[in-house]
C-alpha cells in the first residue's frame, strides 16, 4: 500500500441511491411544472450539485427556482435515501480491508453529511471511516478541492500521500486540483473511455470495487 489514506466519492463510487434520487427529481419536476425526467437523464446528473443537475435538465438557471428544486427534492428524496440506498458490491469489504490495514478511509461527496452518515451507519460502514465530508460543509462544491483538502489536512497528511477514488471526471478534476492521486471507479455512468478522453491524471481505472481492493494490494 503506497497511500497513507484513501478517500472516496459516495454516489456510484461506494453507494447507489438511484431510486431516491430519481424519485426526488420527478417529485420536484412535477410540482414545478416540468416534464418528468427520464431515469437515465437523472442518473447522468449524479456527481453534480442538485442545483446544477436541475439546470442541466431544464436549462433554467434562475436562483430562486434552483433553490426551490432543492427544497422539493429533499422533501421527497431525503427520507428515501436512508431506506433505499445500497452500498456498491465490494464496498464493505474494501473499507474493512483498509481498516484492517490501518489505512484511514474517508468520504468526500456533494451529498449532505447528515444523509451520508445516516446511510453509512444503516449499512454498517460508518465505523470503518475516519471522516465524512459532505457538500454542506464546504463553500465551493467539487471539482473545487476544498472538501478533499480539508479531509486530507484533518488526517495530518499532504495531498501527494493520498488516493481519491470517484466515478466521474468531476472527481478526477477534484483530485487534480488538490494534488492528490486519483483512481476511477466504473460503478456509474462514466466509462473508461470518458476518463481517457478527459486526459486527467489517473493512476488506475477500476471496473469495480473488488478490482480496486486487489489493485491496492489489500487482503
Amino acid at each position: 500500500m503506497q497511500y497513507q489514506a484513501v478517500f472516496f466519492d459516495f454516489d456510484y463510487t461506494l453507494g447507489d441511491c438511484t431510486p431516491a434520487i430519481v424519485a426526488g427529481f420527478r417529485y420536484a419536476f412535477e410540482r414545478m411544472g416540468w416534464p418528468e425526467p427520464g431515469y437515465d437523464q437523472v442518473r447522468h446528473t449524479v456527481g453534480f450539485t442538485l442545483e446544477d443537475g436541475y439546470t442541466a435538465l431544464t436549462g433554467d438557471a434562475a436562483a430562486e427556482n434552483r433553490a426551490r428544486f432543492r427544497e422539493l427534492y429533499t422533501e421527497k428524496a431525503g427520507p428515501m435515501q436512508v431506506e433505499t440506498a445500497q452500498l456498491c458490491p465490494g464496498a464493505l469489504e474494501l473499507l474493512t480491508a483498509l481498516s484492517r490495514a490501518g489505512v484511514p478511509a474517508g468520504v468526500v461527496s456533494t451529498k449532505r453529511s447528515d444523509t451520508l452518515k445516516a446511510i453509512l451507519e444503516a449499512r454498517g460502514a460508518l465505523g470503518l471511516l475516519a471522516s465524512v465530508t459532505g457538500g454542506d460543509q464546504v463553500n465551493k462544491p467539487k471539482p473545487d478541492p476544498e472538501g478533499l483538502l480539508a479531509a486530507i489536512a484533518a488526517q495530518g497528511l499532504t495531498p501527494e500521500q493520498v488516493l481519491y477514488c470517484g466515478d466521474t471526471t468531476i472527481d478526477a478534476q477534484t483530485a487534480q486540483g488538490a494534488g492528490a492521486h486519483f483512481c476511477a471507479v466504473l460503478n456509474g455512468t462514466t466509462g473508461a473511455e470518458d476518463f481517457l478522453a478527459a486526459r486527467l491524471p489517473c493512476e488506475h481505472i477500476a471496473p469495480d470495487l473488488w478490482d480496486l481492493k486487489q489493485w491496492l494490494g489489500l487482503n
